[in-house]
């Protein structure tokens, strides 16, 4: 029995943790060989040792927010496999939160440096590839259902999720005649090291109340099956779509707003949540305004 991945490369961002890894597992059982690329070296080397896959599996240390990383995890892709089919761009913070009124601009601007710029160097560098293969290929981004509204996310979150829908469909339809299909994956409540915070219970948290689907909370399988979904010939004639994989969440028109303070912060608090990536979360005190 062949995979529906056989033969194919792909490139995957945030690869070495949560959603991410569990497409590249995904994607491996389906017979393609992966590059992880992702901040934290640490887990890098842990998903490596986990996924215990030989040569069809190998890591590079990105930061998504700068081009020149970018740049060279695709070369890398190409320089050990051969060839790019996939590209992956996942990797992701929770970024900038706090009240709109009390956010620091550097917060901000991390924000949409990982969230949208990476996105957007994972486009522009995977589609150059691709283009000079000339065979195709399928470019799949991570939005998120704060992007599709204004109540499942941080302020700053959503605005940068809302980008990357935005910049998918546009994407999809200047690369088309390449046959390069640009989709986007609209994640809800996912099970993944950045949504628990650190704390195990927090996945759970309160979602039974707006979650309609029986399991409340997603588990990063789900996000890896959509992938394989638009990794894969079966989603041969859907590009520019932004995929929602929610429990039915948008369906509902419920909102995840009422589990935090506003901005996603806890009462009197700003900072920046930046994940997995091993950097440390920043919070602050609210600043007093006079």
């Amino acid at each position: 029995m062949t995979g529906r991945l056989d033969g194919k490369v792909a490139l995957i961002t945030g690869g070495a943790s949560g959603m991410g890894l569990a497409t590249v597992r995904r994607f491996v059982d389906e017979g393609a060989r992966v590059v992880i690329a992702d901040l934290n070296s640490e887990t890098g080397a842990s998903a490596i040792a986990e996924l215990d896959a030989g040569d069809a599996v190998g890591f590079e240390q990105v930061d998504v927010a700068f081009e020149d990383d970018v740049a060279r995890a695709v070369a890398a892709a190409v320089s050990s496999f051969g060839q790019l089919d996939v590209v992956f761009n996942n990797a992701g913070v929770g970024g900038a939160f706090g009240a709109v009124t009390d956010l620091h601009v550097e917060d901000w601007d991390y924000t949409f440096a990982v969230l949208v710029r990476g996105v957007f160097l994972g486009v522009k560098h995977g589609a150059r590839q691709m283009i000079d293969q000339a065979w195709g290929g399928a470019i799949i981004n991570t939005a998120s259902v704060a992007g599709l509204s204004g109540g499942n996310g941080p302020l700053c979150y959503s605005a940068a999720k809302a980008a990357v829908v935005n910049l998918t469909r546009a994407a999809a339809l200047e690369l088309a005649e390449h046959r390069i299909r640009v989709n986007a994956i609209c994640p809800g409540a996912i099970d993944t090291p950045l949504m628990r915070g650190g704390r195990p219970e927090r996945a759970a948290e309160g979602l039974e109340r707006v979650v309609p689907w029986p399991d409340a909370v997603g588990r990063p399988e789900d996000i890896a099956g959509a992938a394989l979904f638009l990794a894969s010939e079966d989603s041969a004639y859907v590009t520019g779509e932004a995929l929602v994989v929610d429990g039915g969440l948008t369906a509902a028109s419920r909102s995840l707003w009422s589990r935090s303070g506003p901005g996603g912060a806890p009462p009197g608090f700003v900072g920046a949540n930046r994940g997995s990536t091993g950097q440390g979360t920043v919070i602050r005190q609210r600043p007093p305004r006079s």
